[in-house]
């Protein structure tokens, strides 16, 4: 029996971010868009901390290295926003004051 697989890993091929959102460009010519308030470390950082990203492997996640912040292209696809939690946010944000 042979099985068709309809679905392929997407990667994001860049990021860009307006004043209350984060886009994402994807390889396929998807563009997602998610507020900023599901990830708070985005959220409280600069526009120079957000634009500092890197892809991981071919895309498959984006890296924040000032923000510590790791996102997966499946995470976003799936809607899922951080799982921080408040205790931990609060003690990222006491480190940048």
């Amino acid at each position: 029996m042979s099985t068709l697989v309809t679905e392929r890993d997407m990667y994001a091929e860049s990021v860009h971010f307006s004043q209350d959102s984060m886009t994402v460009v994807l390889d396929d010519g998807r563009t997602l868009s998610v507020p900023l308030a599901w990830y708070p470390r985005l959220l409280h950082g600069t526009s120079r901390e957000r634009d500092k990203y890197e892809l991981i492997g071919d895309g498959e996640g984006i890296h924040r290295p000032d923000l510590d912040e790791d996102i997966s292209v499946e995470g976003l696809l799936a809607g899922k926003r951080s799982a921080e939690s408040d205790a931990s946010l609060a003690r990222w944000l006491t480190t940048r004051a």
